[in-house]
């Protein structure tokens, strides 16, 4: 059994100090968050009354509404993310844009006490959701940046971003965060949107995006990009305007 808790297993991980939030350790301070706003959604994310309904209703029901009916449910997303990551007791897993911790008290199962689950947020409202939850003992929660991740260097063995890059003003450079805090061997999975071929789907998606604030990615745009940053055994699942997407770091 470890002898520091979580959050002191945390901090050896980061690049920078921080100080203890509510719950959670804080790199942003008075910032409201990290990098400029891109729009409605993401805004609604730093709100006080988001995190109360994010998991029960607000989650699901996006969910649902992106990824039409044969699409995963969020317990599905779990599982599913959870099995691409290939967790084993001991990993450490980051959980980036963590939200209310849904995923990350899953992975905090996954990976056990000897392991390491960090989610990672830039709203202080969903962080204080999520520490108040029942979280297991290898839990630990950052508010920080997710594009620039302030962890060291090939410290973690699974990156998770789900529902979230879309909306990152600089998803590329997030990508080359995800790969750069990897260890070799790591494993990541993202769910991000997924724009349609046909063109009257492509153009209504497309508009639908700028209106939110959310990036439409193209089908096979994030496997492209993940390959041309080292990734193999790369999977891709599509469902409605999302993508899953996983590979492993070479």
């Amino acid at each position: 059994m470890p002898t520091k808790t979580a959050t002191e297993r945390l901090e050896a991980l980061l690049d920078t100090p921080a100080k203890t939030g509510d719950g959670y350790l804080d790199l942003l301070g008075t910032a409201a968050q990290a990098g400029p706003a891109t729009g409605l959604t993401q805004r609604l994310m730093r709100t006080t009354l988001l995190p109360q309904v994010y998991e029960r209703l607000w989650r699901p029901a996006l969910g649902r509404a992106l990824k039409g009916p044969l699409g995963p449910s969020m317990a599905g997303e779990v599982r599913l993310a959870t099995k691409l990551l290939a967790l084993r007791p001991g990993d450490t897993a980051l959980d980036v844009a963590c939200g209310t911790g849904r995923f990350t008290r899953a992975f905090g199962a996954a990976v056990g006490p000897a392991g390491l689950a960090v989610g990672l947020d830039g709203a202080r409202s969903m962080l204080g959701k999520a520490a108040a939850q029942t979280n297991p003992d290898s839990v630990a929660y950052l508010r920080a940046d997710a594009v620039h991740l302030p962890l060291k260097e090939s410290t973690v063995d699974a990156v998770c971003c789900f529902a979230a890059l879309h909306m990152f003003a600089e998803p590329e450079t997030a990508l080359d965060s995800f790969a750069r805090v990897l260890k070799p061997g790591g494993r990541i999975v993202l769910l991000t949107s997924a724009r349609r071929g046909w063109q009257p789907a492509r153009v209504a998606e497309s508009v639908g995006g700028i209106l939110s604030g959310q990036r439409m990615f193209d089908r096979g745009e994030i496997a492209a990009s993940l390959r041309a940053r080292g990734f193999a055994e790369i999977t891709e699942r599509y469902a409605g305007v999302t993508q899953i997407v996983a590979g492993r770091l070479s």
